[in-house]
């Protein structure tokens, strides 16, 4: 591959081993865990770059094959991660609330995404401003409103060829839609989430942006090798500024003294 691999070294610096509590898990990333440590579980950095080498194998041929991918992530973890990762490489994203049926009522959406465009076009050759005032604000508004919802998939003029979900838990209507459509949906799954539910899991912590981000640039480097594309390097941290950990929360440290879990067939 020409493009560079991400490391084990540079997965733990930005934080991608720390799930959530104990708790709060979901049995089914079992085989996904490493450990615990002050109720936390701990992810298992090798299992993830097995996962994420895959996931970058279908980026890449996807990106080789001239289509697009959509990043998701509506969280504020994930928020400018997603953003980034579509405007430099040329893809798609929603991070803002997920509105139902953008894949399985497409149709539909396009007809709003025209009605943005018209607006758009009406500015630019001034037949906005022939408008009253009145008017001229109820189109800017409405048109803010489409841009927040759909700015992100305006250029989206048929399906994308896979999903890319920082968190399939909070964005699991977006899943659904994907999976009730055959796309294959990347997931960043962390300890709390149902891997099942994604054609293909990457176990990450999703509450670190730093985390979000090096994954998320992981695919995006992958993709454009496939693309032959040049990406502009991404301005976003990737790697966590170490602090004293309270223990049960999601305070970070490179501290490796960790319990091995229970292990479980589910």
């Amino acid at each position: 591959m020409a493009y560079k691999e991400v490391t084990r070294d540079e997965l733990s610096a930005a934080g991608v081993q720390y799930g959530h509590q104990t708790k709060r898990w979901n049995p089914k990333m079992a085989p996904f865990i490493y450990g615990s440590k002050s109720k936390n579980h701990v992810i298992d950095l090798e299992k993830t770059l097995i996962q994420l080498r895959q996931a970058e194998k279908l980026v890449q041929s996807i990106g080789a094959k001239g289509e697009k991918v959509l990043f998701v992530g509506t969280r504020r973890s994930a928020k400018l991660a997603v953003k980034e990762a579509a405007l430099r490489s040329g893809n798609y994203y929603v991070n803002q609330r997920w509105l139902g049926g953008t894949l399985t009522n497409f149709k539909t959406i396009v007809k709003r995404i025209k009605a943005l465009w018209e607006i758009e076009e009406s500015e630019k050759n001034g037949q906005l401003a022939l408008r009253t005032k009145k008017e001229q604000i109820l189109i800017l508004k409405e048109k803010a409103n489409l841009e927040k919802s759909l700015g992100g998939i305006k250029q989206m003029r048929k399906l994308p060829a896979a999903l890319i979900v920082v968190d399939p838990k909070s964005d699991e209507i977006a899943v659904k839609e994907a999976i009730k459509l055959n796309i294959p949906v990347i997931g960043l799954c962390d300890t709390n989430v149902d891997p099942d539910i994604v054609t293909l899991p990457i176990p990450a912590n999703d509450d670190l942006q730093e985390s979000v981000n090096i994954m998320i640039n992981a695919l995006v480097d992958a993709f454009a090798d496939g693309a032959n594309l040049k990406l502009a390097p991404s301005v976003l941290k990737t790697v966590v500024v170490k602090r004293e950990r309270t223990e049960g929360e999601n305070n970070y440290s490179n501290n490796r003294n960790w319990n091995r879990p229970e292990r479980t067939n589910n």
